[in-house]
């Protein structure tokens, strides 16, 4: 079987996959990319791709490979091409669609490519640049300007900056679009001011400051799609004969998709001009309101749900998902109890409802083995981060004990006991596990505590088949 590249592409079924126009191959290179992974190629450049497939965007991207784990071999022989497996449920109802990626047009490798990356910042044509370096990669350094390249991501973007800066002479309509999507809080806000800390560090000129502060646009971002990257084998060899070609590049994401971006700048709009593809792509003021749904109703209904399910026997969400009584617990908890906590000034009712639907569709995905052990992992901390701040929201505005949360720390503390061997007053009274003092919402303990006696003698699911 022949492997995806440009000389196949006009043999390939245009009923079976989505083909990239011929057009879309000359578009000139507007967006640096600093990373590989399958977040970045399942979200921002699947949105570039179907711009470019629109004729809105017509630009392409560079990918820089920063570390030295990987090959980068499978990007040469297929020219960049990739399939994008689009695998879930949307509305209620299953979809599939296959997508040939052609965003990518070459990937450079930092460290013995450095110096053809840099001859890219000498282009007009580049307007962004796009991070996923992890967590651990937006972080403090002593990289000298000078280093080819520096070590850290951040040294690599001032280096780049300020090559760019000298290129241009300090011109002020040259500045980029800079989009961190790393998972920590005010990505770009953080990313800039390490950047402005180093330009200091390696005493640049007060006139280059001022242009990497202000001719350039750090966005805050929040991302937001499951990409699990490769397919099962099993799933691959039929994916790969079904549509005719292999692609050792192919992924797999999920239906649902979400990119906000922080800014009220009209020159980020017109850059960004791939957005007008894609409405789940959002150049908002503020993201704050987005990252309070997502953290919430999928992020918080995942831990409040995680014990129980455990406690059940699922092994996956979309096993448990199959359960009418845990699909219910699941939708209610959003509906009932979570949607109402964060409804206020920025989110509307209607918000928290779509959201808790897609939310439904995403945790029923029959193509994701989800497992509820990975969403356990360093559970404490995300009971205290994601589920115990809703119960100042929603005493806020009502009186009575949130029953359907309240069932949730009960599962928890059920298991968490079971494990530690602790007694579950002891974990009730321990500020450290909660962050709060569970005793100072009324009634909320004893609804704990009368949950976990049925549980006892009951089990896990017949109490949650009882809860109204």
């Amino acid at each position: 079987m022949k492997i995806l590249s440009t000389e196949i592409l006009q043999d390939i079924s245009a009923e079976k996959v989505q083909i990239p126009t011929t057009e879309s191959f000359a578009y000139p290179e507007k967006v640096i990319q600093f990373g590989t992974g399958v977040l970045l190629r399942g979200l921002p450049d699947y949105y570039i791709d179907k711009a470019n497939k629109k004729q809105l965007f017509k630009g392409r991207v560079v990918v820089v490979k920063s570390t030295t784990t990987g090959s980068v071999e499978d990007f040469l022989s297929q020219e960049g091409l990739y399939t994008v497996c689009v695998k879930g449920i949307e509305d209620g109802k299953e979809r599939e669609e296959y997508i040939i990626n052609n965003s990518i047009t070459r990937v450079l490798e930092a460290a013995s490519q450095w110096a053809e990356i840099l001859k890219i910042a000498e282009s007009s044509d580049l307007e962004v640049i796009i991070s996923n370096t992890t967590e651990v990669g937006i972080v403090s350094s002593d990289d000298k300007v000078t280093d080819l390249p520096p070590s850290s991501f951040p040294g690599k973007l001032l280096n780049l900056l300020y090559h760019r800066y000298q290129t241009f002479n300090g011109d002020t309509s040259k500045g980029l679009v800079i989009l961190p999507t790393e998972l920590i809080s005010d990505n770009a806000t953080v990313l800039k001011d390490i950047v402005l800390t180093l330009a200091e560090k390696n005493n640049l000129e007060g006139s280059f400051i001022h242009w990497l502060s202000e001719a350039n646009d750090f966005c805050n971002t929040l991302v937001d799609r499951i990409v699990p990257g490769k397919l099962p084998e099993e799933v691959q060899m039929e994916t790969n004969k079904q549509l005719g070609y292999s692609d050792n590049l192919m992924i797999m994401a999920e239906p649902f998709r979400l990119w906000a971006i922080e800014s009220s700048s009209d020159r980020v709009r017109d850059k960004l001009s791939f957005a007008q593809a894609d409405d789940s792509v959002l150049i908002v003021p503020s993201i704050v309101k987005y990252k309070e749904i997502k953290l919430r109703l999928l992020n918080a209904t995942h831990t409040f749900t995680c014990a129980a399910a455990i406690l059940a026997g699922f092994k996956t969400v979309k096993e448990a998902m199959q359960n009418e009584i845990f699909r219910s617990y699941v939708q209610q908890l959003m509906r009932q109890e979570i949607g109402p906590s964060i409804v206020g000034l920025e989110i509307t009712e209607e918000e928290a409802r779509q959201f808790s639907d897609k939310v439904v569709d995403r945790f029923s995905n029959p193509f994701l083995d989800h497992q509820w052990t990975a969403i356990a992992m360093n559970y404490s901390s995300k009971v205290a981060m994601r589920c115990v701040p809703l119960l100042g929201k929603w005493y806020a505005k009502f009186q009575s004990p949130p029953k359907l949360m309240a069932f949730g720390i009960a599962a928890f503390l059920k298991m968490h006991v079971q494990q530690e061997g602790v007694s579950t007053d002891d974990i009730i009274k321990d500020q450290k596990i909660w962050g709060a003092d569970l005793t100072a919402y009324p009634q909320f303990v004893n609804t704990i505590n009368d949950n976990l006696e049925k549980i006892a003698s009951q089990g896990i699911v017949k109490t949650l088949s009882a809860i109204k």
